[in-house]
């Protein structure tokens, strides 16, 4: 079957259960950038994890993944969103296996990486299947939600998981429990998710995938150098090439004819505001939560359990706003909701920023946890959908792709930014003489500041690129991808 059906096809019968599938998947890319973040100080302590490699357990992961985003978008537009889902699903689990036994701190970064690799098949073909499946209307609105509170709360769940296994089981559950995600994954794709694809030539763009992949390493890379000085030969050279590499690739894909990332993707004024909106937020929760668990460890003296259940203030306060948010985007539009939600975020890190070495939770963390919670909650809702109406059928995976890539590289980008500036702080309290505690929370401190110094210039991106947007889809605007039965 070729081209657009002349009619409207009739809704699926199986599209509620079809959505828990995929917002299962959501939850499992999701949670994996922070469940082995309460575990990490046990890992380190078993494999002798030096603090660099610790770093990487979740650097690996999360370059990986949006470096390739990209790429796995592609492969599910003309390999097909089902087949390309279910392959992924089973290569993440199979790598969780792996990294839940792993015996080296090399091997077990190794295996985040390659978790990374099958979650960037996995998530473009998910969210490209609810495109598919929800194509407009208030059903496509109520899908979205759905979809963004996962991916809103996913992160702080993978704290609260992560301290539970690390605390009753092993730290190495918290990646041998994707076992259990990796099946009903895969069991109700089989029996709920409907194949499609896209017709057309589908040659894929191998230039464009290595620069893009090298150059955001680089970029990456070099900004975890910068730890040691802004201005080291080696610093400058990594960023430099990072940033040589990411403008040849945009010059390859202005001229090659089936590029990676077609370039009218992120010409739309709109659209690449939600994803420089989304790469914020990616910044907030991979960057801010590894610290926010360092401070509840390491200075608050919790254990792992309680550490991770301290984080679910700010998935209650998301789950418990995402309806009012829900309820005020028809009113108010996404350009209000997207603006005012990181700005409150942002007073809550603000709130995190004042914390103390004698502080404790409920004074100094809980309160700035809620608000943030709060203010991700209006940003969740609205910015999925805004990044992908409109989008051409051949263009569907690579722009959902996109949409998880500007998470992952915005929180792959912060979390060196940030170790950065943990780093200055916690040097120069040091050599004010403060005491342990004050250094660590010193650094924890600057960290929460420059989190709230993002969230600000998120606020401004949508304020400048989003304005005169529209909060839902009209059927003509929404994606229509020619869909093979499967």
């Amino acid at each position: 079957m070729s081209g657009l059906p002349s009619s409207p096809a009739a809704p699926d019968p199986r599209r509620w259960w079809a959505l828990a599938v995929i917002a299962l998947t959501q939850l499992v890319v999701v949670l994996d950038a922070t469940i082995v973040n309460v575990a990490l100080p046990q890992a380190q302590n078993e494999l002798g994890l030096s603090d660099t490699e610790r770093q990487w357990v979740v650097t690996a992961y999360v370059l990986t993944f949006g470096a390739l985003l990209l790429l796995g978008g592609r492969v599910a537009d003309y390999w097909g969103r089902k087949r390309s889902y279910m392959v992924g699903m089973l290569g993440f689990g199979a790598a969780s296996v792996w990294g839940g036994l792993a015996q080296s701190g090399t091997e077990l970064i190794a295996t985040r990486g390659l978790q990374g690799l099958f979650a960037a098949l996995l998530a473009p073909a998910a969210l490209a299947l609810l495109t598919v499946t929800f194509p407009a209307g208030r059903e496509r609105g109520t899908a979205f939600a759905v979809f963004g509170t996962v991916a809103g709360t996913g992160a702080a769940v993978g704290l609260a998981l992560g301290g539970v296994l690390t605390e009753y089981a092993d730290w190495r559950w918290c990646l041998l429990v994707n076992i259990v995600f990796a099946v009903v994954g895969l069991v109700g794709a089989l029996l709920c998710v409907s194949e499609s694809r896209v017709d057309g030539d589908d040659a894929y763009d191998i230039p464009g995938t290595l620069t893009v992949t090298f150059g955001l390493a680089a970029l990456v890379y070099g900004f975890t150098l910068a730890e040691s000085g802004w201005t080291e030969p080696d610093t400058i050279g990594f960023l430099a090439a990072g940033l040589v590499l990411l403008v040849v690739f945009v010059w390859i894909e202005s001229r090659v004819a089936q590029p990676l990332l077609p370039l009218r993707i992120v010409r739309d004024r709109v659209r690449a505001g939600a994803f420089l909106i989304q790469a914020a937020i990616g910044a907030v929760f991979i960057g801010m939560t590894l610290y926010l668990m360092f401070h509840l460890q390491l200075v608050l003296g919790l254990s792992p359990l309680p550490a991770g259940l301290a984080a679910l203030a700010m998935t209650f306060a998301t789950m418990v706003t995402a309806p009012v948010a829900a309820r005020l985007l028809p009113l108010w539009g996404p350009r209000v909701l997207l603006t005012g939600g990181p700005l409150i975020a942002a007073a809550g890190m603000l709130w995190l920023s004042l914390v103390t070495p004698d502080g404790s939770y409920w004074t100094q963390v809980f309160g700035g946890l809620v608000v943030v919670g709060a203010g991700i909650a209006f940003v969740i809702i609205p910015v999925q959908n805004v990044a992908l109406t409109g989008v051409r059928p051949h263009d569907a995976g690579a722009a959902s792709a996109l949409v998880n890539s500007a998470m992952q590289i915005g929180g792959c980008v912060g979390l060196s930014v940030f170790t950065t500036v943990y780093l200055s702080a916690a040097e120069r309290s040091a050599a004010a003489g403060g005491h342990r505690a004050a250094v660590l929370t010193d650094g924890y401190s600057a960290v929460f500041l420059a989190t709230a110094v993002t969230l600000v210039a998120g606020a401004v991106v949508a304020a400048t690129m989003l304005r005169g947007t529209r909060p839902t889809s009209t059927p003509q605007e929404a994606v229509e991808v020619p869909v093979h039965a499967g």
